[in-house]
């Protein structure tokens, strides 16, 4: 499903688009012209969709160089092995949560009490992984043509990181489960999730001129990106906590 003339989305489960797995959150395809790129990487259930979308958008899975990972939580990261088998890319997450990954440690992301509440199926475990890059928060990734800079805004999780890319179709954010259409959050009753870390790190969104506003789940907005994001912002000024979008 083409976005904007650089951003694809290959990736989406009942929470939105509902194009792959329905457990996918949503998966983006960036088009840097020389390379491409991932942001998120679904649950892992169904990858070769995702796989055959990209191939469907007119590209080569093979040039995909990077898997950019929002944070740890499973409909997110689960697919990465497959996905980084499959296309020889480097995976990418935030140094607070690559540990989880690799040692398999489904309580710390949330997937144990997630799994026992009926948001996965009984059967479902995390394949244990290896990050090829640690980030935290202010690299610059080029992606061909894009520019792709880090954002660490913990607060859904730990280490969630916000991918902030510009191109020529403008400059857009990433957001995972940090901000959502209409201002929205995504705070959650598990580990890692705080909503003081939200209130001590939403303002690093503030001021970036966002036209596209991508988030994990749900709407996105193609243009007029900053004023959702600007909408929680200010919400964070208020005695009541913002409008979750995760319920």
């Amino acid at each position: 499903m083409k976005l904007n003339n650089e951003v694809h989305l290959v990736g989406s489960g009942k929470s939105g688009a509902w194009i792959t797995h329905e457990y996918d959150s949503h998966v983006y395809l960036l088009d840097g012209g020389d390379a491409l790129a991932l942001i998120d990487a679904g649950v892992g259930l169904e990858p070769e969709r995702i796989l055959a979308n990209v191939s469907d958008a007119g590209c080569d899975p093979k040039r995909i160089t990077h898997i950019l990972l929002t944070h740890c939580h499973a409909d997110h990261c689960g697919g990465t092995p497959a996905l980084r088998r499959e296309t020889g890319a480097q995976a990418a997450m935030s140094r607070e949560e690559v540990d989880f990954l690799r040692d398999g440690d489904e309580d710390s992301i949330g997937l144990t009490i997630a799994r026992r509440e009926g948001y996965y199926p009984s059967s479902y475990h995390l394949e244990a992984l290896d990050m090829d890059i640690r980030l935290t928060g202010g690299e610059e990734i080029m992606v061909g043509d894009l520019r792709v800079r880090t954002i660490h805004v913990p607060g859904h999780s730990i280490g969630s990181i916000c991918y902030l890319v510009t191109g020529k179709s403008g400059t857009h954010l990433f957001s995972g489960d940090v901000v959502f259409h209409k201002g929205e959050i995504g705070l959650l009753n598990c580990p890692g999730s705080s909503l003081a870390d939200y209130r001590a790190s939403i303002g690093k969104l503030g001021g970036l001129g966002v036209d596209g506003l991508f988030p994990g789940h749900g709407m996105f907005a193609a243009t007029h990106g900053q004023w959702h994001i600007d909408l929680a912002i200010e919400a964070f000024k208020s005695l009541v906590a913002p409008r979750n979008a995760i319920r």
